[in-house]
């Protein structure tokens, strides 16, 4: 199987750029895993694909304000760092731009009340710093930071909490999970007044996100590590949604990938926490994700190999051709997709 095997045209104009001025106004494609039929509709019409006793999965990890610029105090040089994945207490590792002029003992300036030095350089522009600051770090950095916007995503974002799910929760995740950015408080209130369950699980997105697949063979690909977390009453309740002959519906790939690392081979959940390098492509035997919700993603990414692996290659590939012709809004801000 080859990355080029996931490839499709996308005109540039139809990756969006801003989010709309509602959440709930997004398009949406429904994608029949089974036949490969395809339906326009929009987001508020999800909850009619939706029994009573199946179970919405989301995931409520929440954005670190974490894409910091600032300067080498020694040269000038304008770096810019984008904080992953905490190591231990103010240490993190960082994808770093431009790398090559951080070095080992190198200093990072972004203010008076914050800077970092690296303390390890690692591969693939990664470097790790010890941050240095006078008061609360998350303060700070809501001052400072701003958020990681995908880069291809060029203008500059003017509300902070449209980069945020409404019901994001624990901090660490160094991008949104985006097919959670079209619900409202108001219409998970009606998903549930239908007798639909809703569940959170958590997974801190991480490196994972910004890493093109560079090999020609997918099965060479590696993941990175990224962490997740499951409480017993949820993994209880996913049991019993399974007992009862009902579905579990991921919101987003982040939730499929937690779903799928924590069942076991019979599809059955306990509480736990740790972390992940799950990669899901064909031929991918899924045990707990029965539909998903998700949004449009990159071509001859790891994201549209997932839900090839739930619908189908040639299907979910008709179906973005689809979705170009019908000038569906593509990626983070765009429309979304109900696989089914």
């Amino acid at each position: 199987m080859k990355t080029d095997d996931f490839d499709y045209y996308l005109p540039k104009e139809l990756i969006a750029q801003t989010p709309l001025e509602k959440r709930d106004t997004s398009r949406m494609m429904v994608l029949d895993k089974l036949t490969g039929k395809t339906e326009d509709k929009t987001f508020t019409d999800l909850i009619d694909y939706l029994n009573p006793g199946d179970t919405l999965v989301l995931n409520d990890t929440k954005v670190l304000p974490a894409r910091l610029i600032g300067h080498k105090p020694d040269t000038g040089a304008v770096i810019e760092v984008l904080m992953l994945k905490e190591l231990e207490k103010d240490t993190w590792e960082c994808l770093t731009r431009p790398a090559k002029r951080i070095h080992v003992g190198s200093i990072v300036s972004f203010s008076d009340k914050l800077k970092a030095e690296c303390i390890e350089v690692k591969n693939d522009g990664l470097r790790v710093y010890k941050f240095i600051y006078e008061g609360i770090f998350l303060e700070i950095l809501e001052e400072l930071g701003q958020m990681p916007l995908p880069p291809y995503i060029t203008e500059k974002l003017s509300d902070k909490d449209r980069y945020q799910t409404v019901y994001a929760k624990n901090l660490g995740s160094a991008a949104a999970p985006t097919a959670g950015l079209h619900f409202t408080e108001e219409y998970l209130e009606k998903i549930k007044n239908k007798k639909i369950n809703v569940v959170f699980i958590t997974l801190h997105v991480g490196l994972g996100t910004f890493r093109p697949v560079v090999v020609e063979d997918v099965s060479k690909h590696e993941m990175h590590e990224e962490y997740y977390e499951m409480s017993q009453d949820v993994a209880e309740l996913l049991n019993k949604t399974k007992e009862n002959g009902k579905r579990i519906i991921a919101v987003g790939t982040t939730s499929v990938r937690t779903l799928e690392t924590i069942a076991d081979d019979n599809g059955v959940f306990k509480a736990q926490s740790g972390t992940t390098k799950i990669f899901i492509y064909p031929g991918y035997k899924f045990k707990a994700v029965d539909a998903l919700l998700t949004n449009f993603h990159l071509p001859k990414s790891t994201l549209i190999m997932l839900i090839s692996a739930l619908a189908g290659k040639d299907n979910v590939l008709k179906a973005y051709n689809h979705a170009v012709e019908e000038k569906y809004r593509f990626f983070s801000f765009g429309d979304c997709m109900f696989i089914k």
